[in-house]
C-alpha cells in the first residue's frame, strides 16, 4: 500500500503513411554563448545531420496506429508492447507493433481540462515481477502520481501515491520517466502561478526525484531541502519532456512563455531561472541560472516529449510541427557549457502537432501526434502513432 505526500504549500488532408528521410553528414558548428534559435523549418522530410559515424544514411517513417484519441504518454512493456494513456478519455491502452490497439483500463479520479487529463506512464523496471505501471494525472484537486497493476490485459489496485502538484488549465507538466538510478523523475509545471518555480516548498516549476514506492528519493538536494524533499531542480516553466543520454546524464525540454523554448542539460538543485530569465540569462550571465543548451523561438517548437536516439536528442514540437534532431557534441562542450550540435527539423508539417517521442525495445523510434487535443488540423486517421527506424 503507497502512502500519499501532501502538498507543502476544419480536416487537412491526410499525412502519409509512409515516407523515407534522408541523412546529410555530420554537421559541425560549435556551440554559441547568446540566444540562438535553431533555424527556420526546412522542408518537408528536409535532410538530417548525425552525431557519429554509426548513424545510419537514411530512416523510414512508417504509420504504426491511427484513431488514437488525445495520445500523451508512451511507454514499453517487456514484450515489446506500448503502454499508451489518452489525455481526455483517462483510458489506458496497448499498441503492439502491427498497430493493434488494445484497451486495458481507465485511471480513477481523472478530470480533463485544458491541458490536465491523464498525461505520462511510467513502466516499473520491475515489471516481469510487481506488473506495476505508474501514471501522472489531474484530479479535481491536484495533479497525482499512481501506481496500477496491469495484470491478464486488465488494470488493477490503483494506488495513489504522490499528491499536491499544482493544477491548471495549463503548465501541468506530467513527464515521468525511470532513470539509470532506477528513481522516478517528475516533470511539473507552473500552473500558471509563475512564483512558485522559485518556490523552494512548492511541487510546481521542478523536476521531481521519487522512489517507487513514490516518495521523495534519498539522496536529493538538501541546501536547501527542495518541494518536502521530493526536488531535484527549480526554476521551470513547464516541463513535458525528460530522457537520458548513454552518459546517464538527464535532459529536458521546456515550454516558453513567448520567445524562448529551451532544451535543458539538468543538474541536482540548479535553477534554470523561470521566470526571472526565459531561454539565455543574455550577455555576461548570470550565476545564479543555468542556461539551456539550445534555444528555439515558440512558433518553431513547443516541445513536448524528448528521447535520446541515434547521439541525439529527438525533440517533439507541437505548435512547430515537426521533429527536431540535437546532435550531441563529445566533451563539455566548451567554455559556455554547451554540449549540442546545430539542430535540424524534419517531417515539418506533415502530420500536424507532435507530442511524445520515445526509443522502442527493436531500437526504433517511436512518434505521437496530437491533432484531437482541440489545437491541431485533423487529418484522417488521427491521431497516430509513427515509427522511424534506419533503414
Amino acid at each position: 500500500m503507497l502512502t500519499a505526500l501532501g502538498a507543502c504549500s476544419g480536416n487537412a488532408a491526410p499525412g502519409p503513411s509512409s515516407t523515407t528521410i534522408s541523412l546529410a553528414p555530420p554537421t559541425s558548428a560549435g556551440p554559441t554563448s547568446g540566444p540562438t534559435s535553431a533555424g527556420p523549418p526546412s522542408a518537408t522530410n528536409g535532410s538530417v545531420g548525425s552525431a557519429d559515424a554509426a548513424t545510419p544514411t537514411s530512416l523510414r517513417v512508417d504509420t504504426v496506429a491511427t484513431g488514437l484519441n488525445t495520445p500523451w504518454g508512451i511507454d514499453f512493456l517487456p514484450d515489446g508492447r506500448a503502454v499508451v494513456t489518452s489525455r481526455d478519455t483517462g483510458s489506458v491502452s496497448l499498441v503492439d507493433g502491427t498497430g493493434t490497439i488494445t484497451p486495458v483500463g481507465t485511471i480513477d479520479g481523472v478530470e480533463h481540462g485544458g491541458e490536465g487529463g491523464l498525461l505520462g506512464v511510467a513502466v516499473s523496471p520491475t515489471f516481469a515481477t510487481d506488473q506495476r505501471l505508474y501514471v501522472y494525472y489531474t484530479s479535481a484537486a491536484d495533479n497525482r502520481i499512481a501506481s496500477v497493476e496491469l495484470v491478464d490485459g486488465a488494470l488493477r489496485d490503483q494506488q495513489v501515491g504522490f499528491t499536491g502538484i499544482p493544477k491548471a488549465g495549463i503548465h501541468n507538466g506530467g513527464r515521468l520517466a525511470f532513470g539509470p538510478d532506477g528513481l522516478l523523475y517528475v516533470g511539473t509545471g507552473d500552473a500558471g502561478d509563475r512564483p512558485s518555480a522559485q518556490d523552494p516548498d512548492a511541487l510546481g516549476g521542478k523536476i521531481l526525484r521519487l522512489t517507487p514506492d513514490l516518495q521523495p528519493a534519498p539522496g536529493n538536494p538538501t541546501d536547501p531541502a527542495l518541494a518536502c524533499g521530493a526536488g531535484y531542480d527549480v526554476g521551470h516553466r513547464n516541463v513535458q519532456g525528460l530522457a537520458f543520454d548513454d552518459r546517464d546524464r538527464l535532459w529536458a525540454a521546456e515550454f516558453g512563455q513567448n520567445t524562448w523554448d529551451e532544451l535543458n542539460l539538468i543538474e541536482p538543485g540548479a535553477d534554470y531561472g523561470w521566470p526571472a530569465v526565459e531561454g539565455f540569462a543574455g550577455p555576461g550571465g548570470d550565476p545564479r541560472f543555468v542556461d539551456p543548451q539550445r534555444v528555439w523561438p515558440t512558433n518553431e517548437a513547443s516541445p513536448s516529449g524528448i528521447a535520446y536516439w541515434q547521439g541525439s536528442i529527438w525533440l517533439a514540437g507541437l505548435r512547430g510541427q515537426q521533429l527536431w534532431q540535437i546532435p550531441l557534441l563529445p566533451g563539455d562542450g566548451g567554455a559556455d557549457g554547451q554540449l549540442t550540435d546545430t539542430p535540424i527539423p524534419h517531417l515539418t508539417g506533415a502530420y500536424g502537432r507532435l507530442r511524445t517521442v520515445v526509443v522502442a525495445p527493436d531500437g526504433s523510434l517511436w512518434l505521437t501526434t496530437s491533432n484531437t487535443d482541440g489545437r491541431g488540423d485533423l487529418r484522417a486517421g488521427d491521431d497516430r502513432i509513427l515509427r522511424l527506424q534506419p533503414t
